[in-house]
């Protein structure tokens, strides 16, 4: 049996529980949001200090593999999406980062008028409650609880003073009036626990009858009449479904599933469609180009002060449940950070090109699950905010079943590990202030032994990571490459819409979901405007 809806949304995650929120508030329009994913009801997503169970379970996370990075010694590795309604907002560190004003002015001047900081500043402010209060910057009535982190802990207020003595200005509000900087990091969660897009705006208003939320529905494409998106196949609980979309259909599955779902529907490059076997429906050649993410290296030290890695035992564990059961405090309240940094290393840039994370526990990433250290130990992630290295995404297959080719060489650019390297040094700077090192013990990696930037280089070659930011695989623009026009709408297509990570022509600083958050605003009136004409 067939279902005809108003508008379609293809996935619940941090976009598209706000897009089905905000298209279904007008009670004449039917709304259906399929999500491929469960339920994120669960104390691995609830719990924030769970958030390495969810991150490494397929029930999830996709857990997609790139191809091997020669950039990096041939590395394979998990980049992950999450798998269940609110999507990355459900397993992410919880870091809630608006990015710099000069990121929004840019993909403006890129070809996309309404997208600068002046324009999207209301939706961010829309979205949001923050504890912090409201100013020109900042909003308290929107669904997603902005919060302060629940658990203090000294050695970051020393790192943030730190960090002052090293020559960085101390930010009141990086997400605000003072973009650049050290602070407190502000995290995605409410009365101290993880306050995901699903909980911010899927749950609350669930009983809406014209709002149909279809679980574990894995979408298998859109279908196209004329031009036009009409219909959306997908599977659930075994059995193959169509809905029709009156009105259109809207891609929010991410910048991974999102440039997939729609070279399945025969929207891509013609010349790789054809080699799968896909009839091209409309040839579109920068549908999965243009993959970018946040590369980043690490800082592993030993202090003679608490840090969370430390804070463990039989008694002690027993002592932070209890402050979490009842007073939702303390360590199983932490996000993967609690103070950053978003600094520029090079006087002639016009925007912070580094971030560094302080997270005071270390941890050893492997592929199936993350180990926390039980020595007084605490990292700092160093992340380059504007990559030049640029990747792909194509098909394995016409199969839907098959997960994605994934090819990015993340340091593919010497410039790039330039950069990161004199973020490297930075943050090495920092802890050898005056007001940090009684603290300091002993860095554990790479070593003090290790300073030659050639040695540096190597073992930043052999240790960088993802920060799990990618994005700009269904960019927005009006150049040869774009995919969406400033309206989100699919070029040379008709009633369809992208809106999540992919459509960003270029990454912003700092982690992302608070922009993809925002994308889902302002995206809902851009597709509303274009529905009434």
């Amino acid at each position: 049996m067939q279902k005809s809806y108003d508008i379609i949304v293809i996935g619940g995650g941090s976009a598209g529980c706000v897009l089905a929120n905000r298209l279904s508030e007008q009670q004449n329009r039917s709304v259906l949001l399929l999500e491929a994913g469960g339920s994120d009801k669960h104390l691995f997503s609830r719990i924030p200090a769970a958030s390495p169970l969810a991150i490494t379970s397929p029930k999830f996370n996709w857990m997609y593999e790139i191809e091997p990075d020669a950039s990096r010694n041939n590395k394979v590795e998990m980049w992950p999406a999450g798998r269940c309604l609110g999507g990355g907002s459900s397993i992410n560190g919880m870091m809630f980062v608006r990015a710099h004003p000069w990121d929004f002015e840019h993909w403006s001047e890129l070809g996309n008028p309404g997208w600068g900081y002046k324009e999207v500043l209301p939706y961010f402010k829309r979205m949001e409650n923050n504890e912090r209060g409201a100013n020109d910057y900042r909003g308290i009535d929107g669904p997603q609880n902005v919060s302060e982190g629940r658990c203090p802990i000294s050695i970051s207020d020393i790192w943030i003073q730190a960090a002052e003595q090293a020559g960085i200005p101390r930010s009141s509000d990086l997400s605000g009036e003072f973009p650049e900087g050290a602070d407190f990091c502000q995290l995605s969660q409410l009365n101290g626990l993880r306050h995901s897009t699903g909980h911010a705006y899927i749950w609350p208003i669930k009983q809406r009858a014209n709002l149909d939320v279809k679980l574990n529905a894995e979408v298998e494409r859109v279908v196209t009449k004329n031009g036009r998106a009409t219909a959306v196949e997908y599977s659930q609980g075994g059995e193959h479904l169509i809905a029709s979309a009156n009105a259109g259909v809207v891609l929010s599955a991410g910048s991974i599933a999102s440039p997939k779902l729609l070279m399945l529907s025969g929207i891509g490059d013609g010349n790789h469609l054809k080699e799968k076997g896909i009839d091209t429906v409309l040839d579109l050649p920068g549908v999965g180009r243009n993959l970018q993410e946040h590369p980043a290296i690490d800082i592993d030290i030993r202090v003679n002060a608490r840090t969370l890695s430390s804070d463990q035992g039989l008694f002690r564990n027993i002592v932070h449940g209890l402050n979490f059961i009842f007073r939702r405090r303390g360590p199983l309240t932490t996000s993967i950070a609690h103070a950053h940094a978003l600094v520029r290393t090079r006087p002639n840039l016009e925007a912070p090109n580094i971030q560094i994370i302080l997270t005071p526990f270390s941890f050893d990433r492997k592929a199936d699950k993350i180990e926390i250290s039980k020595e007084p130990d605490m990292g700092f992630a160093v992340g380059l905010m504007r990559p030049r290295a640029r990747g792909q995404i194509q098909l394995r297959s016409a199969s839907s079943q098959d997960k994605p080719l994934i090819q990015h060489q993340l340091l593919g650019n010497s410039d790039d590990v330039n950069e990161l390297l004199e973020g490297f040094q930075l943050a090495r700077k920092i802890i050898q202030q005056d007001v940090f090192k009684p603290f300091l013990v002993e860095e554990l990696f790479p070593g003090k032994h290790v300073n030659s930037n050639k040695e540096l280089e190597a073992l930043t070659r052999e240790r960088a990571f993802p920060m799990y930011h990618p994005i700009g695989t269904c960019k927005m623009g009006n150049d040869d490459m774009a995919v969406v026009d400033h309206n989100l709408k699919v070029k040379g297509m008709d009633n369809l819409w992208v809106a999540d990570a992919s459509i960003m022509p270029t990454l912003p600083s700092g982690n992302t979901n608070a922009t993809v958050i925002m994308i889902g605003e302002k995206a809902s009136d851009l597709i509303k405007n274009q529905l009434t004409k």
